[in-house]
């Protein structure tokens, strides 16, 4: 069993102000504060709310790559026609995919690499091949990697690739991390 006295320690652990503990407990801030400087001893009733709050988000930010990861990932061949991979992504409702080369991921195309090549030279879209506009390869994490971690790289890349023992398991971009409840 927790004691009372391990609240603002794992509050401050998961990075919670005593407002957005309390909102989550469905407590007031201001009982939170006096929990905190041993100023009042809770209801059982009120404890236990706050550490179902606790744990429930624990429990989420234990989450890993494997349980947010999208697990049908469409590959295609550096030597494949823009314009097929074009039908594909637009018939899959897909805004990337990785490029294969020798069973290995050797880069990304996106919708903005195709874009950019219409842009620059919209005739070009009949005879390119995947090698010749591919983005380099998206970092690759394991099945393990921690949400945290995952949020942080996400900040600056449009999607991860998700791998376990060298093979690629699964994708994760920035709208995955929209459909977790926080």
């Amino acid at each position: 069993m927790r004691s009372i006295n391990q609240i603002k320690r794992m509050r401050q652990k998961f990075n919670l102000t005593q407002k957005d503990l309390a909102k989550k407990a469905g407590v007031s801030q201001s009982l939170i504060a006096k929990i905190e400087a041993e100023k009042l001893d809770p209801t059982y009733s009120k404890a236990q709310s706050i550490f179902q709050a606790l744990e429930e988000i624990e429990k989420k930010q234990e989450l890993t790559a494997k349980d947010i990861m999208i697990k049908n990932v469409l590959f295609i061949h550096v030597k494949e026609p823009v314009i097929n991979i074009v039908k594909l992504m637009k018939k899959k409702g897909i805004s990337q995919v990785p490029v294969l080369q020798r069973e290995r991921v050797v880069g990304i195309i996106t919708e903005n690499t195709i874009l950019n090549l219409l842009s620059e030279n919209p005739e070009s879209l009949q005879k390119a091949k995947a090698a010749d506009i591919m983005e380099e390869a998206p970092p690759i994490i394991s099945t393990s990697t921690r949400i945290q971690s995952i949020l942080q790289l996400l900040k600056d890349e449009q999607v991860l690739l998700v791998s376990q023992k060298g093979e690629i398991k699964g994708l994760i971009t920035k709208s995955d991390l929209f459909n977790i409840e926080y």
